[in-house]
């Protein structure tokens, strides 16, 4: 019966996407502006494709939308989100600007993670663990390699409260530890996630957050269950034992980095190393995350996919324009020279200091009917539209390498609470971050092999 429930959940769930969002998209073609309802600017089942393809795709939802599979309740202000997400942001730029010549190049050899704050993430899938599988809803993050959730023993001193019950590695037939002197545990310790060993000679693993956050326990492989007929034999995970910080009502983390130990190149024979998701607009929407390349890329742009010699992890491209309301902004190609990160566990996009003066001056003037309302923490332009039924809002393109240009979803992918969804990197000579409010609606499709990466817009 609770199966039942939850596939009509998803089924109400997916219909709102269906029609909700198919009028915003022909808005969209061919204008430099779109009508849009106010409303929009507020905060708000498992299936294989057709038998020839390896393609597997889940239904992906935002952690507080009513179409998220866990319920939590969002005690945290938009103000301490957005102080975290800052502080997640700075992380990332400090540590990945003014490093070695950007290459094109799909190797990934040194392992890594990205180390940040783990409570701005903001979508979540559910997967099964072990044997009997048993479900395990956990926050994507292309910014993480391994992923971990919380297990048995685990006292309440020493884990989070969750909305599920923790796993029980005891109850899996197929559950295993990795033991300390496997390549495996090697190839863990040579990046940051390692950790020595146990007592009982397990390989340990631990994960430190920039937010103070942390996550310690056993490296282990289970029966890793995607969709139905979707099971990853041996999949390797943390089983955590002991956590500390701000974590919030879910079960762990799913890593979806560039890196050997995510879920991407884990299951490369299965789904070649291409993964797409699609964070799903304001409202009652749901998105999906899919393993495996599409049947075809019609109605994508591409862009190469850029890697740092000292910094293989980040999903980096690199930006060369911004439009508004279909006008190129003079900005100076240089500005753009350190990159920008694709990062689905950061809200808000930071760009460089001259690029975003430029985007902000020309959106202020689009916008200049409206009432300006008080910056949001760091959100300097907000507006007050209460009274407003409809809200016309230029269009806001971003090109990239090769040409690719990708306009950005209006009725949820520019503005956050009446807020521009942009702010400054505090700096031209640092590396941007393209925050999870500018990809809703928009599939982005990693091709690691390729070395490249593609968009592709109204996908859910």
């Amino acid at each position: 019966m609770a199966s039942l429930i939850r596939s009509l959940f998803l089924l109400l769930c997916s219909s709102y996407v269906a029609i909700a969002h198919e009028d915003a998209v022909a808005a969209h073609k061919g204008r430099t502006s779109v009508v849009v309802p106010a409303t929009s600017f507020q905060s708000s089942e498992e299936s294989w494709t057709a038998p020839h393809s390896t393609r597997v795709s889940m239904p992906l939802a935002h952690r507080h939308g009513p179409c998220a599979p866990v319920q939590a309740k969002d005690e945290m202000s938009l103000v301490e989100k957005l102080r975290r997400d800052r502080a997640r942001t700075m992380s990332i730029t400090r540590r990945v600007s003014r490093s070695t010549r950007l290459q094109n190049s799909d190797a990934v050899t040194v392992p890594t993670q990205l180390g940040s704050s783990y409570d701005t993430q903001q979508y979540v899938v559910t997967v099964g663990l072990g044997t009997p599988s048993v479900p395990q809803t956990l926050l994507l993050d292309t910014g993480s390699d391994l992923t971990w959730v919380q297990c048995k023993p685990c006292n309440s001193t020493a884990c989070y409260p969750q909305r599920l019950p923790l796993f029980d590695p005891s109850r899996s037939s197929t559950y295993k530890t990795i033991p300390c002197d496997s390549q495996e545990c090697r190839s863990l310790a040579a990046g940051l996630d390692g950790n020595g060993c146990t007592s009982n000679w397990d390989c340990a693993f631990l994960i430190e957050y920039g937010s103070g956050a942390n996550t310690t326990g056993v490296y282990s492989s289970d029966a890793l269950t995607l969709a139905p007929r979707a099971v990853v034999g041996s999949f390797h995970f943390g089983c955590g034992h002991d956590q500390e910080g701000p974590f919030d009502m879910y079960d762990g983390i799913l890593g979806l980095g560039r890196l050997p130990e995510s879920l991407v190149w884990q299951t490369f024979a299965e789904n070649g190393a291409v993964f797409s998701h699609c964070l799903p607009p304001t409202g009652g929407d749901t998105g999906f995350l899919a393993l495996g390349a599409p049947d075809n890329t019609t109605g994508f742009v591409f862009t190469p996919l850029l890697t740092m010699d000292d910094q293989p992890w980040a999903y980096q491209l690199m930006l060369t324009g911004i439009s508004v309301g279909g006008e190129q902004l003079d900005i100076p190609p240089a500005v753009f020279r350190e990159g920008m990160i694709m990062d689905s566990g950061t809200i808000v996009t930071a760009l460089q200091d001259t690029a975003y003066a430029a985007l902000r001056a020309a959106f202020r003037s689009a916008m200049a009917e409206y009432p300006a309302a008080p910056p949001t923490a760091q959100l300097d332009t907000c507006y007050d539209f209460s009274g407003y039924e409809n809200v016309t809002v230029p269009t806001v393109s971003l090109t990239f390498r090769g040409g690719a240009t990708v306009e950005l979803d209006a009725t949820s992918g520019l503005l956050l609470d009446g807020c521009l969804a942009f702010w400054t990197t505090d700096g031209d000579e640092y590396t941007g971050v393209i925050g999870n409010v500018n990809q809703r609606a928009i599939e982005v499709l990693y091709d690691l092999p390729g070395a490249r990466v593609g968009f592709r817009t109204g996908a859910c």
